[in-house]
């Protein structure tokens, strides 16, 4: 599972078929059945437009993807989260972050030994008790989690509206995939942690130094805090959509 991860961050766009390729190259001797039923225990999809970009629980409400020809101009417009795999030492657990979308400002993260959907509730309520406003948008793949009535009653009860990455839409959340990819590499693979404390510590330095400090190059070698915390130093435009 560790080395699929990696190969997937890789190989974004490589399915089952091909994942499978590269560990027989390896040595690793595995059907694609297993591959498959790794990637699905792990929550990972090959990137490429199709119907659903995560597979909702039946009876899940769907909400309409509301960024088409949106100019996102300034912080607290559009919020967007996502799930990613954590392999530690001894087994793993799933990280959670919320993001703000323009300052790629990371507002609040939750760790959690399952999938359920109550740590990305945790995760969006600490980002509503930390973050400079409320976003307008929030902005999600229809994971089961982000369908779930606990989540979408969380942020519909914020005033904020739902929208969903549908049909052609999987590059939508492109800005917190590159997120995963910086800390699994600069922090995860590096760290091996070897439970979810030793992780939680190390990832809360991670996030603080990501937001703080780390120079980004969307934001003209500015930090996310300074465009998230002076969005009119850095440019911020009202909003003409809403």
């Amino acid at each position: 599972m560790r080395r699929l991860d990696e190969l997937h961050l890789e190989h974004p766009v490589y399915g089952s078929r091909r994942l499978r390729e590269l560990l027989r190259r390896e040595g690793q001797v595995v059907n694609r059945k297993r591959v498959s039923r790794l990637l699905q225990i792990m929550g990972i999809e090959a990137i490429y437009p199709r119907p659903f970009s995560s597979q909702p629980q039946a009876g899940h409400r769907i909400c309409p993807y509301l960024l088409e020809g949106l100019d996102i101009t300034g912080p607290n417009q559009v919020w967007c989260a996502d799930i990613t795999y954590v392999p530690m030492a001894y087994g793993y657990m799933y990280l959670v972050a919320v993001m703000d979308w323009w300052s790629r400002y990371v507002l609040g993260w939750e760790l959690s030994n399952s999938q359920e959907a109550e740590f990305c509730v945790r995760a969006w309520e600490s980002s509503l008790e930390l973050g400079h406003g409320v976003p307008l948008i929030s902005n999600t793949d229809q994971g089961s989690q982000f369908t779930s009535e606990a989540f979408l009653d969380a942020v519909e009860s914020a005033g904020t509206e739902v929208s969903m990455d549908g049909r052609g839409r999987c590059l939508d959340n492109r800005f917190i995939e590159r997120l995963w990819r910086s800390v699994k590499y600069e922090d995860i693979y590096l760290q091996d942690y070897g439970d979810g404390l030793a992780a939680g510590r190390g990832l809360a330095r991670w996030f603080a130094e990501y937001n703080n400090e780390r120079p980004h190059q969307g934001l003209n070698y500015a930090t996310p805090a300074q465009y998230y915390l002076d969005p009119d130093g850095h440019g911020a435009r009202p909003v003409v959509w809403a």
